[in-house]
């Protein structure tokens, strides 16, 4: 048997804190999104400023890297490179860059996805909250 890592509410809230600050330093209106191993929202929240329809982008795409156990830009990627039928594949559909894998140990605990400014600084929103707990 396995023994599986998984956040905890103190990673959570530590990877919430850090990635706000990253935002609020860059002076960037976002929503912030952590999601379990099985893209379950465990944290939501919008900065003020962060346009409505990014509370219902960011989780998808931490939703997207969690299930995929990768960086939602690889779908993108896969979609920008001409296989447009990937656009049918169930479950996933936020196929944008800002979805963060969390990964330890080969294992993928959950990710952040980020929206809100371009999609380069919804990622580096993402890894900054996740380097908080040394990742």
């Amino acid at each position: 048997m396995k023994t599986k890592h998984e956040l905890e509410l103190a990673d959570v809230k530590a990877i919430a804190a850090a990635a706000e600050a990253e935002a609020l330093k860059n002076h960037w209106a976002v929503t912030i999104a952590i999601v379990d191993d099985g893209g379950h929202l465990l944290w939501l929240q919008r900065l003020d400023g962060a346009a409505a329809v990014s509370s219902h982008i960011a989780p998808s795409k931490a939703r997207t890297a969690a299930l995929g156990r990768r960086d939602s830009k690889v779908y993108e990627d896969i979609v920008n490179g001409g296989r447009t039928a990937f656009l049918s594949a169930p479950t996933i559909d936020g196929l944008l860059e800002g979805g963060v894998a969390i990964l330890k140990d080969g294992q993928c605990l959950g990710a952040v996805g980020v929206s809100g400014v371009k999609s380069t600084e919804d990622a580096q929103v993402a890894r900054a909250g996740i380097a908080a707990i040394g990742l």
